[in-house]
């Protein structure tokens, strides 16, 4: 074998090599940006999950990290102040009292989401927020939430819940993770052209 056909299998070897890590790396990359909680002034609950993050979103409440919660992704349509949705119903039996949960259900988009709880912060004078979603969605909430706080005072810190399906080595083997990941790459890069 010659010297060029060598070094051409090398290099296709080596990009297969790199392709493979990369691929089998995204569930780090996703999920990098979760950090673990700090006293703040209010907890942001983003929609989108079937409680998990509620009750996330309540342990935090009733451990004492902040005594505000923000519920997000709550249709608008639907909402009605005097009949609690699902999500707010479920947070009071986990023990939160109504009057420390602010539901924002204007939000449709993780953008929105951070846009409007910025705007919320600021009008009730708090400076720190613990956001509270599923680990893949960290790298584009990390984005997003840096991009609506940027130039302020406020800061955020991103919190992870703790699904049963997810595993940031292994999520190309279950369906729901490998979805997720997928997803948030796509979204990621619709949210770099659009947003930011």
């Amino acid at each position: 074998m010659n010297v060029f056909l060598k070094l051409t299998l090398i290099f296709i070897l080596s990009v297969c090599s790199a392709a493979i890590l990369f691929f089998l790396s995204l569930g780090f990359i996703v999920s990098h940006h979760a950090g673990n909680p700090k006293k703040s002034d209010v907890i942001v609950v983003l929609g989108g999950d079937n409680g998990l993050r509620v009750r996330k979103g309540a342990e935090l409440y009733k451990a004492g990290y902040a005594s505000h919660v923000i519920l997000t992704g709550i249709d608008e349509r639907f909402y009605r102040a005097n009949h609690p949705n699902w999500r707010e119903r479920r947070m009071m039996g986990l023990g939160i009292p109504k009057n420390a949960i602010q539901v924002d259900a204007k939000s449709t988009t993780t953008w929105e989401e951070a846009e409007n709880t910025s705007d919320t912060m600021e009008e009730k004078g708090w400076n720190s927020a613990l956001v509270v979603s599923d680990p893949p969605h960290m790298l584009r909430l990390y984005q997003t939430w840096s991009n609506a706080f940027q130039g302020s005072s406020k800061t955020f810190i991103l919190v992870p819940t703790t699904p049963l399906w997810w595993n940031a080595l292994f999520w190309w083997n279950n369906g729901k993770s490998y979805q997720f990941v997928i997803n948030e790459i796509k979204k990621n890069l619709f949210y770099t052209m659009v947003y930011y």
